[in-house]
């Protein structure tokens, strides 16, 4: 495994490789067993797997935690060379934006609802980078969470409509054994958060048993998921919404895939997770 930190020795590299298939799974580090499903599958599938870890500063707001976003660049490496990832991309800032950017991308459907609608801009800046990181990359194949469904609805669009030659892969979210899906802030949970934030699954899980009934509309779906969620936690959520997927559009009812999603703002964290349904309550572990 090579570990490389700028432009022209990431682009040499992958030139020895042209004919060669690439995996690619895009990261901020403090890498978990979610990102090492993605690896895995990526070293499974390609004849390369690039890692890239770059905490990106333009998908961040003013308040949010960027400075203290955790960062274990050595446990990273350790990782990703036991999981056999070939390269690890890790720029610095002013490796991937040395100047002012001329151009700005604007994510203009999509981003107004779910985590977007409480982090304005943040879209823009992972088209951004993205777009960056796949033009230095050039994979065949780039992989992500579903745990980040709406981001993963957003890299689908944006690879389609700028006829981007690369193939997006959706893989189901890892979790703890708790139920809790892994996140990098979940370091920032005391015990008591962590045991109370096993609802965010259970209540999600609830509703796609009231969606796979096929006795209940939209609304009382959501009112019984709440009811389900406050049962065991007191702390507000920032939102709960069922949504048609990948196109996030308000549903009346239920004919179509759809996203069942929740997020809530803990003492030091915010988490999110969701579920991907069909329209027969199925639970989808794969989104490509």
């Amino acid at each position: 495994m090579i570990i490389i930190d700028n432009l022209n020795d990431m682009q040499k590299e992958l030139k020895q490789h042209k004919q060669k298939s690439i995996g690619y799974v895009p990261t901020m580090g403090f890498l978990h067993e979610g990102h090492l499903s993605l690896i895995k599958e990526s070293v499974k599938e390609n004849d390369l797997t690039v890692l890239s870890i770059f905490v990106n500063p333009l998908q961040f707001g003013p308040n949010e935690d960027f400075e203290t976003y955790p960062r274990d660049p050595k446990h990273d490496e350790t990782l990703a060379e036991k999981y056999g990832v070939d390269i690890i991309f890790m720029p610095t800032t002013e490796v991937m934006y040395p100047k002012k950017l001329t151009f700005s991308i604007e994510v203009t459907q999509k981003a107004d609802i779910l985590c977007g609608k409480s982090r304005p801009g943040h879209f823009d800046g992972v088209v951004t980078v993205l777009l960056k990181l796949f033009n230095i990359i050039q994979p065949s194949n780039a992989y992500f969470g579903m745990k980040d469904a709406q981001q993963l609805a957003i890299v689908h669009a944006f690879v389609e409509e700028f006829n981007l030659p690369v193939n997006i892969k959706g893989l189901a979210t890892v979790r703890e054994p708790s139920g809790l899906a892994k996140s990098s802030r979940n370091v920032y949970l005391s015990e008591d958060e962590k045991d109370s934030a096993v609802s965010l699954i259970e209540s999600l899980t609830y509703g796609a048993e009231l969606i796979k009934s096929n006795k209940y509309n939209v609304n009382e779906i959501l009112e019984q998921v709440k009811s389900k969620f406050s049962e065991k936690n007191n702390t507000s959520f920032e939102y709960l919404e069922l949504l048609s997927y990948p196109d996030l559009e308000k549903v009346t009812k239920i004919k179509s895939t759809v996203i069942l999603a929740i997020a809530v703002k803990y003492k030091q964290a915010r988490l999110i997770d969701n579920l991907i349904i069909d329209k027969n309550g199925n639970i989808l572990t794969e989104f490509n």
